[in-house]
């Protein structure tokens, strides 16, 4: 299977880079920013991440994962066990609890248009990050969101944690920073960062 990926390194795109990176499989990446012409030919929304397998298409990060877990076997529960509907759950939760608030405060922060934004709802999104985060930590049983093994959904909180440190959003305690670290250390996340644009 040839896995091609389009997408600026400091966008979703790195969760589908790190997990290829974990998974140990070959891909092709091409750094593109939302609206380019490379990926508007693939996405007419024109967001990355855009995954192309063979000549099929993906336009979102989760489905991503997701698919690539599954077709590889690997962070990941097994599809249709109990254990995959709570990691399932777990995704659906960060979505809604963590990303869906970093994203608002992105859009009324510089991407909406200036007459659309509302600066006074950050201050609550940043408020808000900080409880569900709280609320999460005091789950975890293990090193893990879903115990003591790694899965997809460690992918995304701890890149939507990179996410909130550049958007000034609170820091994290020293729990959540142990958490962090822990991920950070391994070589597919460092295979990763070392495609960030040189500042």
């Amino acid at each position: 299977m040839t896995y091609t990926v389009y997408g600026a390194v400091r966008t979703r795109t790195f969760r589908v880079l790190w997990l290829l990176e974990e998974l140990g499989v070959p891909y092709t990446h091409h750094a593109e920013f939302p609206h380019s012409p490379e990926v508007l030919a693939l996405n007419p929304r024109g967001k990355v991440p855009v995954l192309k397998v063979g000549d099929r298409v993906l336009t979102d990060s989760s489905a991503m994962l997701s698919y690539l877990a599954d077709a590889h076997g690997g962070f990941t529960a097994p599809a249709g066990s109990f254990e995959r509907a709570e990691q399932d759950a777990m995704m659906f939760r960060l979505l809604d609890e963590v990303d869906a608030l970093l994203w608002t405060a992105a859009r009324h922060s510089f991407i909406l248009p200036e007459d659309e934004r509302v600066g006074a709802v950050k201050p609550t999104c940043k408020l808000e990050y900080q409880r569900n985060i709280d609320r999460l930590l005091s789950e975890m049983t293990g090193d893990f969101l879903m115990g003591d093994t790694m899965t997809i959904t460690d992918i995304v909180l701890c890149h939507c944690a990179n996410w909130a440190g550049n958007a000034g959003f609170p820091e994290p305690d020293p729990t959540f920073a142990t958490y962090l670290e822990r991920l950070r250390a391994r070589p597919a996340f460092q295979a990763v960062m070392a495609k960030l644009p040189k500042s």
